[in-house]
């Protein structure tokens, strides 16, 4: 059994044996220009001769995934067990005869090799030990059984759980590598590892061998490349490296991407004018760039923050999206992306799309700063005299009136046919299997991109959309008022997502009838059968209740415009904790107090609105435009909500057919899983059903592509260099213990803020500001019971805005990195009119 190898004779394919570390250092070791400094690495196979003498080992490893299992005790125990284990002579053998190669007083460098390290999706960098400047056998061989041991700190057992990778699995080979007396050493990224940028080499240099700089006990001299030419610098005063030194060092850099072909964060040393790496390893926390055909410059918005939808989706949800977009749509890292380059190359279509991104201000915030710095060419731009970044001069409010609306009858024919077209593709679905049901599929969704895209609609959308805008810039300007108009658009018709949390607040008022039923839903586990419930008192009226919201709202779930995930009808338990909060915060009939409360607050103020512009100069025209445009929303603005709805209800029956499906595939043996579907982008799954064979390995390779796109951060803007942006408010005005946000629902309240991740382990008292990434429909019955909201996704016409105002409560949306900055349990002040959120404890 061979236990040592030496680093020249491995490459990258022998990671089982070497551990990913070993291998790249071998595989570099090869290329031209580039030195790696030389030793031998003790093989996983030494490490596995240690663990089958040792069986505490293997029974210790087998207790981290048990229930209640203490990480830290184990973790301690198999530690200690490797630290006392005896090693095998033959390596004691081989160590030995390498120091007395190389003499007795060298010192060495002993560094763990993971083989679930240096990942291209999970570097666990920082996770395992390496020791530095070690001296005689005793020493070495002390420095390698602590490697082996850091496999079992708390931190690494726990990352590994978090990133799904089982312990068994994993083992660990130790290089033992001859140590550079370095002048300087330093780590170097082939991509700016904060902003992304693809086009960027960062270094960090420090003298000596670069125990300060690793400690962070020293301020580093930092450099960034841009083509081979310094543009920054940071930290010492005294150069460590030269600049003809950091260039050269660039250039390796750029080699040692190009060879494993993804940016790397390189750990390196410099002794004698002469560089020599000592690690390299992907960069696993950048976010992909789309793939484009050309080599150009481009800039691409975010779609998931536009629809509230922040997750990573699977294949196949990201291409029946794709399948229903007006226009393109680019991947990265499981998230869609729209290319605006076209529209920032001339001046005209860049004001107009500078207008639009005025409500989103992060979003505008982002594309400024590209335009700013020239990032893209700009059409025509010598004929313009307008900053980049400048709009059209603004016109007088006087000057603009209330745009034409359509005819109101059009809502209830629009709804109508959608619910027609709902009902013919079920009809459709249930008849077609096979071949055919994809067909019909495939048609469906080019009938529902139509239909998505209907002008009557499209018109019917932008009314109240155009109204509420109206309203917000002229009363503003004619009254100072930026609060009132949120009260102006209280209970209005139509609007089917504000409609479904007050639904559930009459499921509330049918259970709360039995206590029984009640009983068995506070006892309910979300996994279990809510058919047990007709086994209670009032259970059986308690469960017809329930199955009469999820007929009209059984498609909703989080990230409900992803095809691929788990609706209420599939898994009800999920509105057990919303209906019991229902009952406990609300008295019976709330949902109509609510309502005929928001009625009476929106007359109210459409009269002091009205009244107060009579007294204006010009004050009747005011009046009689602003009393259009108050109607105009009210009618219009509720129906914001009804086309995504309608989308929603098509998706769902989709969902079904397409599982039903797959469980004959799973039945026959073509997949071992019905979730395997998600994997696979539509037409793949059409040719899977049509020729009766899938691709597991594909299928398997995509889980754990998902599973690390699931951990990446979507950037509201990306570059084609790869840059991240995020935008910023750029206010300066603020106290310390002040975080600026766009006010979306006016009102100011104080509250503890709850910060939550997942609507369906919600825990919200009345009076808790609800402070999330991000909301879409499924939230909605939250907002009954909170008393504000915080998201850090939105803009003013996003499903949380729109709900917000519709309940009248106060919200503040696109707070930047809101769920960090505000910890759960703070008292916080929200001020939805000037989007102030305030800590005050």
């Amino acid at each position: 059994m061979k236990m040592t190898v030496r680093l020249c004779d491995v490459d990258r394919n022998d990671v089982p044996l070497v551990g990913g570390k070993a291998a790249n250092l071998g595989d570099l070791a090869k290329v031209d220009g580039i030195t790696v400094p030389a030793g031998l690495c003790v093989t996983t196979r030494g490490f596995s001769a240690v663990i089958e003498c040792s069986p505490g080992l293997t029974t210790g490893m087998q207790r981290f995934d048990e229930a209640g299992a203490d990480i830290k005790a184990q973790a301690a125990e198999i530690r200690a067990l490797i630290e006392r284990a005896a090693l095998p002579p033959s390596l004691v053998d081989a160590i030995s005869a390498l120091l007395r190669e190389n003499g007795d007083v060298a010192a060495w460098a002993v560094r763990s090799s993971a083989t679930a390290e240096d990942m291209t999706d999970a570097s666990f960098a920082g996770q395992h030990e390496s020791f530095l400047d070690r001296r005689g056998i005793e020493s070495v061989l002390a420095a390698i059984k602590s490697c082996w041991a850091s496999l079992y700190t708390e931190r690494a057992v726990t990352y590994r759980q978090r990133n799904r990778i089982d312990h068994r699995g994993v083992t660990m080979a130790v290089i033992v590598q001859r140590m550079v007396p370095a002048d300087a050493s330093g780590v170097m990224f082939t991509t700016d590892p904060v902003s992304g940028d693809r086009t960027v080499v960062a270094i960090e240099a420090g003298a000596g061998t670069g125990e300060a700089l690793v400690s962070g006990t020293v301020v580093p001299q930092g450099l960034k490349l841009r083509g081979g030419k310094i543009f920054a610098r940071t930290g010492h005063d005294n150069a460590i490296l030269s600049d003809d030194q950091a260039q050269a060092l660039a250039v390796i850099g750029r080699r040692i991407e190009k060879h494993f072909g993804v940016p790397q964060d390189i750990e390196w040393c410099l002794l004698n004018g002469a560089f020599s790496i000592v690690q390299s390893r992907p960069i696993t926390t950048l976010f992909p760039i789309p793939q484009r055909q050309d080599g150009d410059r481009h800039v691409y918005l975010s779609v998931g923050h536009q629809q509230m939808m922040m997750d990573a989706m699977k294949p196949l949800g990201l291409s029946v999206w794709q399948m229903l977009t007006a226009r393109p749509m680019n991947e990265a890292g499981g998230h869609l992306f729209v290319d605006i380059t076209d529209q920032l190359a001339s001046p005209a279509s860049r004001a107009a799309l500078l207008k639009m991104l005025n409500r989103d201000p992060l979003i505008r915030s982002a594309v400024e700063e590209l335009l700013a710095r020239s990032f893209v060419a700009s059409h025509s731009a010598a004929q313009s005299s307008a900053s980049p970044v400048e709009e059209p001069p603004a016109q007088a409010a006087d000057a603009s009136p209330m745009p034409d609306a359509p005819d109101p009858a059009i809502i209830g024919a629009l709804i109508s046919r959608s619910e027609t077209a709902a009902e013919e593709a079920r009809r459709g679905l249930d008849a077609r299997s096979g071949n055919a049901l994809f067909d019909f599929i495939a048609d469906d969704l080019s009938a529902l991109k139509q239909q998505l895209g209907d002008p009557l609609s499209r018109q019917a959308l932008m009314a109240g959309i155009n109204a509420t805008w109206w309203l917000n810039d002229h009363i503003e300007e004619w009254l100072g008022d930026k609060a009132i108009v949120d009260t102006l658009s209280l209970s209005v018709d139509n609007n089917i997502t504000s409609r479904m949390g007050l639904d559930l607040l009459d499921v509330a008022d049918v259970i709360r009838l039995y206590p029984a039923a009640v009983s068995f839903l506070r006892a309910f586990e979300v996994d279990a059968s809510l058919a047990d419930l007709r086994q209670v008192e009032g259970g059986a009226e308690a469960l017809a209740a329930i199955e009469g919201f999820l007929a009209h709202y059984g498609m909703r779930c989080a990230g409900e415009i992803d095809i691929t995930r788990t609706r209420w009808r599939e898994e009800p338990g999920l509105l057990v904790p919303m209906i019991l909060a229902n009952i406990d915060h609300f008295q019976a009939g709330e949902a109509s107090r609510r309502f005929d409360a928001g009625l009476v607050r929106a007359k109210a103020a459409e009269e002091d609105v009205l009244q107060r512009l009579k007294g204006l100069a010009g004050g009747a025209e005011k009046a009689v435009q602003t009393k259009r445009a108050i109607d105009v929303m009210r009618t219009f603005i509720g129906y914001r909500e009804y086309p995504k709805y309608g989308w929603v209800a098509r998706l769902d029956l989709y969902r079904q057919a397409m599982l039903r499906e797959a469980q004959h595939m799973v039945d026959d043996g073509v997949l071992a899983r019905v979730d395997d579907i998600y994997y696979l982008r539509f037409d793949e799954l059409r040719e899977v059903v049509k020729a009766q064979r899938a691709d597991l390995d594909l299928i398997a390779a995509r889980r754990a592509e998902f599973t690390a796109q699931a951990r990446l951060v979507p950037p509201r803007v990306l570059t084609s260099d790869g840059e991240a942006l995020f935008g910023d408010f750029r206010r300066d005005d603020l106290d310390t213990n002040m975080i600026p946000g766009l006010g979306v629902s006016a009102g100011t309240v104080e509250g503890r803020a709850r910060v939550i991740f997942e609507a369906s382990t919600a825990d919200i008292e009345a009076g808790d500001i609800l402070v999330t990434s991000f909301t879409d429909p499924s939230w909605t019955p939250l907002f009954l019971t909170a008393a504000g909201l915080v998201t850090e996704a939105g803009g003013q016409m996003s499903h949380g805005a729109v709900v917000a105002r519709e309940y009248g409560i106060p919200a503040i949306v696109a707070v930047k990195d809101a769920t960090r900055r505000i910890e759960d349990g703070q008292q916080i002040r929200i001020d939805g009119a000037t989007g102030i959120i305030t800590v005050l404890a």
